[in-house]
């Protein structure tokens, strides 16, 4: 039962082509948002401060600070209401999940870039 799973998953993955990004990357997220007959691109830039599950399931957490608040969204990564992912930086964290960051302002919330080498 679970290799039927896992095949199905498998073919619904394999037409995605996602980045590769990681928590600590800042990221826009352009996504398709319908609005009666009309289809427009919306872009969320932020932050990854998460990401969760594996495979079909897997999930990630975008924050941003938008008029002062903070704002967060979970997205799939693979889900067709995703137009495209662009990484903007890669950043240098030490930590697989990035909560702590909600509670920081200013320039206590930035995060390092991470070299290329």
């Amino acid at each position: 039962m679970s290799q039927m799973i896992d095949k199905i998953n498998a073919e619904q993955i394999e037409g995605r082509d996602v980045p590769d990004f990681g928590v600590g990357d800042t990221v826009r997220v352009h996504v398709r948002i319908r609005e009666g007959e009309k289809e427009r691109i919306q872009v969320f830039p932020g932050t990854v401060i998460a990401r969760d599950g594996g495979g079909n399931n897997e999930t990630f957490t975008v924050r941003r600070i938008s008029h002062g608040v903070g704002v967060e969204r979970v997205f799939p990564v693979h889900s067709p209401h995703l137009a495209k992912i662009e990484i903007e930086r890669k950043g240098k964290v030490k930590r697989a999940k990035l909560y702590f960051l909600r509670n920081l302002t200013g320039r206590k919330a930035r995060i390092k870039i991470r070299s290329a080498r």
